[in-house]
């Protein structure tokens, strides 16, 4: 429910009526008509931080003015680009990105737009007693500075609008500059329609040439209010530093545990949905798979039935020469996932281990030992490595030490309650699915919300409107106690 002042208002004057004659209450009318500023036809688009943090200033003061219903009307305008125009953006996306897959570029824009929380999610409560009322709303912060990974530029965008401005946020984006010419036509979009239809420009505003120059002027904006940031550990470092709120969602490497109580055909045909799903772009995708050895060799099987092609110890070898990279010296020197292969299809995939895919294939798969790259790393492409395991005990273990302590995600593929409890309180992840892929941790075929800001390594879990924002308190002290007098 969306408590605001007109609510309140009228809460007070139902409760006034029973004792006496009701105040006049005076409705909120429609959003003001808003002077010409010199922002105004922008479109949210800007080539400087700080034009583009006043701008968002600017329609976040306006913003302050609308009714949660207009905040409801800015929110669908941008829910219906990201419907209607999804295979006009995504297909742009994938031109300019050049990774993943164009079918779930397309699905993830009109999926947030269809299933990213709103005003709906906006929420109040109230206490009262011998002593009063008192009325804990959720405001804004005001302007948000947020980063965008090139995974998904225009998605993560989209679903961070409608949260941030259904809590009554505007924001200044600073995208990764592989996927910034999309994020900045869905956010020229987005405002347009807003524009046209309320008088407000620039409640999204996004840097046309995003640098680190630019991130960090972000970061240290005195009228930044507060930092979202997706992407890897160093940006996420770089907001937790920045000495404002920020809310980070950082790194995964999403293991999987198969134990012997399983539906393998099952759990084939999901780690695949999950694992191939824009070629592993998605942060929450299955990354590495340990199963107990007494159904290893079944498990294995079942994955080739469901589609997927099993790569030999030979061709694994030279598919990790082509796809990691060790970057570092001395001590510090480690494998790291290249960009060649980044976000790739199985058959390119497949082509650098010396072979071909058939036609259709989504996923690769194989063999290897626990300290291989592509179980210690996460490699974001669609080759996915299965780890022998003696029981469950150790393919748990294993599962802990590989998420690294993201508390990311997690999956196992079990009818065992308790293996599942252990599990959960092992890793302790933010998304724990049990038997299905890992989107279902995000209501795509399961139950829940989207989101692509699921902020681990700061406690927030994944983001709805009520996360962005502020707790404030209003009390009235010795009247409206009716009860009990």
């Amino acid at each position: 429910m969306q408590v605001n002042e007109t609510l309140i208002r009228d809460v007070v004057a139902q409760v006034l009526a029973e004792v006496g004659p009701a105040p006049v209450v005076t409705e909120v009318g429609p959003a003001p008509v808003v002077a010409a500023t010199s922002h105004i036809g922008s479109n949210g688009v800007f080539s400087d931080v700080d034009k583009a943090v006043a701008a968002a200033r600017e329609a976040y003061e306006q913003l302050c003015h609308c009714s949660m219903e207009d905040r409801l009307r800015i929110i669908d305008h941008v829910r219906r680009i990201s419907i209607d125009q999804c295979v006009e953006l995504g297909t742009m996306e994938m031109e300019e990105t050049q990774i993943g897959r164009l079918d779930h570029k397309i699905e993830k824009l009109k999926t947030l737009g269809e299933k990213t929380p709103g005003v709906e999610f906006m929420r109040s409560e109230v206490f009262s007693g011998d002593r009063g009322l008192a009325v804990i709303e959720h405001a804004p912060f005001g302007v948000i500075g947020a980063i965008t990974p090139v995974t998904h530029s225009l998605p993560t965008i989209t679903g961070n609008a409608v949260s941030m401005i259904a809590a009554g946020n505007t924001l200044v984006v600073n995208p990764h500059p592989s996927g910034k010419r999309v994020a900045a036509e869905g956010v020229r979009r987005f405002n347009r329609a807003i524009h046209a239809d309320l008088g407000i420009d620039n409640l999204i505003c996004v840097i046309e040439e995003p640098t680190l120059e630019s991130a960090d002027a972000i970061f240290s904006h005195r009228d930044i209010a507060l930092i979202c940031v997706t992407g890897g550990p160093a940006v996420g470092r770089a907001a937790l530093n920045s000495g404002k709120r920020a809310i980070v969602a950082g790194p995964g490497n999403p293991p999987v545990v198969v134990d012997e109580t399983a539906d393998l055909d099952r759990a084939a045909r999901a780690i695949i949905d999950g694992a191939a799903y824009d070629n592993n772009l998605l942060c929450i995708g299955e990354k590495e798979v340990f199963v107990v050895q007494s159904v290893f060799d079944q498990m294995m099987e079942a994955m080739s039935r469901a589609g997927a092609m099993r790569l030999n110890e030979q061709q694994i070898e030279k598919l990790t020469s082509a796809a990691m990279v060790q970057v570092g010296e001395g001590a510090d020197r480690h494998d790291v996932a290249g960009k060649e292969l980044l976000g790739q299809d199985a058959a390119k995939l497949a082509a650098a281990a010396g072979t071909s895919a058939p036609d259709g294939t989504d996923l690769l798969y194989g063999e290897t030992p626990d300290t291989h790259p592509f179980v210690t790393v996460e490699q974001m492409m669609p080759f996915l490595p299965f780890v022998r395991c003696p029981d469950v005990d150790q393919a748990i273990a294993w599962a802990k030490e590989y998420e690294h302590g993201f508390r990311h995600t997690s999956i196992i593929h079990s009818n065992n309650v308790r293996n599942m409890t252990r599990m959960g309180r092992s890793l302790e992840t933010t998304i724990f699915v049990k038997n299905g892929p890992s989107m279902a941790g995000l209501g795509l075929g399961g139950e829940g919300y989207l989101s692509f800001s699921i902020a681990g390594p700061t406690g927030e879990g994944v983001t709805t409107p009520m996360t962005f924002t502020r707790e404030r308190r209003c009390s009235l002290i010795d009247d409206l106690c009716i009860l009990g007098r």
